[in-house]
This record gives structure tokens, sequence and C-alpha cells, in this order.
């Protein structure tokens, strides 16, 4: 399939309208309506409802979206390693939740620059379920992940546990209130469990899509919110932070993941980096 027809899908998808999406594209409307008609005709089913308000997709439209997205994805992945052939040995595509590259993944990542400079690394942020497809369409060769569903084709391998603490930069007779807790976002799975134990803080007056950033800010003001332990053990041995005595603490498995096909000698140095800086979080752990 044409790459310029799934750009021109999303694009129509993302602006509600032909227009908008015309002009974003720097193209004529009459060839952005034969584009979209041209893919209906190939795929056999109409992907937008058409109104003067504008386009809204269909069922199918919402059901091509997600292999749409994957198509443009799969086709810049490859743009890239072949870009890159000439510069370096090898491409790593990695991803993990946001939260997990602050004081782990990019110490792996300098480690690598260090130790393998001949192989170029790109790495983007995401939640479980988008770091999952991405392994799965082949945009992804390395993830790290909390909690992952095993599907056929992956490898997992559990390198230490996240655990969540809940802290204040609050004074120790300032009086810590619901008002005064910020809710930092740590993926998905933390924003759920939390959810469940605090239902009377799933609406907070200030919450964070931020990951670490949020700790900056909670470091700034005298406030109350959870953060992965790892991240804030040293702003505890300084005063910084305090831990909140018997507060609930939330644990998360870590794992790698990985294609099962995949070039074992390419990867062995790759995975065991990977693994040096997971055990250098379980010695923090213990001492």
């Amino acid at each position: 399939m044409d790459i310029n027809l799934a750009r021109t899908f999303i694009m129509v998808a993302e602006t509600g309208s032909f227009i908008e999406a015309a002009r974003r594209l720097n193209i004529t409307q009459s060839t952005v309506s034969a584009r979209i008609k041209g893919l209906e005709e190939e795929l056999g089913r109409e992907l937008f409802a058409r109104s003067k308000g504008g386009a809204n997709l269909t069922s199918a439209g919402e059901q091509f979206r997600r292999h749409a997205l994957a198509l443009v994805r799969v086709w810049q992945h490859a743009q890239m390693e072949i870009g890159l052939t000439g510069q370096h040995r090898d491409h790593l595509a990695t991803g993990a939740p946001q939260g997990l590259w602050d004081g782990f993944l990019m110490r792996w990542v300098s480690w690598m620059r260090r130790s393998l400079p001949d192989i170029s690394i790109s790495a983007t942020s995401g939640q479980t379920p988008v770091l999952t497809q991405r392994l799965l369409e082949g945009t992804l060769d390395l993830a790290v992940m909390y909690r992952p569903v095993p599907p056929p084709g992956l490898t997992l391998e559990h390198l230490f546990e996240e655990e969540f603490v809940l802290v204040t930069s609050a004074r120790t007779n300032s009086r810590r209130t619901a008002a005064g807790f910020v809710s930092i976002d740590w993926g998905a799975e933390f924003q759920v469990d939390h959810a469940t134990a605090f239902p009377a803080l799933r609406n907070p007056g200030l919450h964070l899509d931020l990951g670490p950033a949020g700790l900056d800010f909670l470091l700034g003001q005298e406030r109350t919110g959870y953060a992965p332990l790892r991240l804030i053990r040293a702003h505890v041995a300084r005063g910084r932070l305090k831990l909140v005595k018997r507060a609930r603490r939330f644990v998360y498995p870590v794992y790698m993941v990985y294609p099962e096909d995949r070039d074992e000698e390419a990867f062995k140095p790759i995975l065991e980096g990977l693994r040096r800086e997971a055990k250098r979080v379980l010695s923090a752990e213990v001492e």
C-alpha cells in the first residue's frame, strides 16, 4: 500500500477535516479526497462519515487507525535503519515508560554509547500496550516495562521490583491534607491501583502527567505525593524529602522484553549491560 495513503488517512482522522488535512500536508483537497476514496476502495469499507461539520471515523476507520499508525512507524523505522547503515554497525530501538528512564535507563544508554559506540540508539517513552504493539510490529527491538502481558514471540526477563512510596516536602509541623497532595502519573498500572486504594483522591487538585518532572515540582513545593523509591532515596538522605510513615506502598515488577527471534551475538552485550544497571538498582535497595 502507498504509505502516503496511510499518512493522509491519519491526518484526516486527527484533524476531522479534509480541508485542514490538505492544508497541513500541503496538497489539494481533491488529492486528499482521491487518496481516501482509493483507500476505501482497497479496503472495501467506508472509513469516514462525511458531513458539513467535517469527517468522523466510522467503526471500520477506528479499526484501521491502529494499522495505519503501525504502517507509518514501520516505514519510518526502515528509513532510519537504512539511512544509518553506512555510519553504524547496527541500530537499537528501545522504549520504556517515562519514569524508568530517569535514574536507570539513561545510565544504561550512557554505558551503551561508551561501550558500544558503533550501535546507534533511538529511545522513546510510552505505556505498556503501545510498547508491546511496537515490539510485535518490529519498530522496537527492546522494551522495559511494568507488568507486561507476555504475547507470543516475545521473551520476558525480570530485572527488579519497583517500589512507589509516599513522600512529602512539607515541614514536620505542617499539616498534610488532600489539598497538599499532588498526583504524579507514573503509568497506567500505578494510576489504576492508586485510584482503587484511595478513591477520595481520584480527582486531585493537581495532576502531573510528567513523570520525573513531577518529582521536581514536589521538591520545590510543600507537597506530598508518590514516587519511585530509587528516585527519592538521595533526597531523603539529604532531608529534602521525608517518607510518610505507615503509608501504603505499591510494588511493580520491572521486566525487559525482547523478541524470541533475535541475533543472539548482537543482543548479548546489550542485555548484559541492562542487567548490570538493574543490579545497581538492587544493590542500592540493600544499602
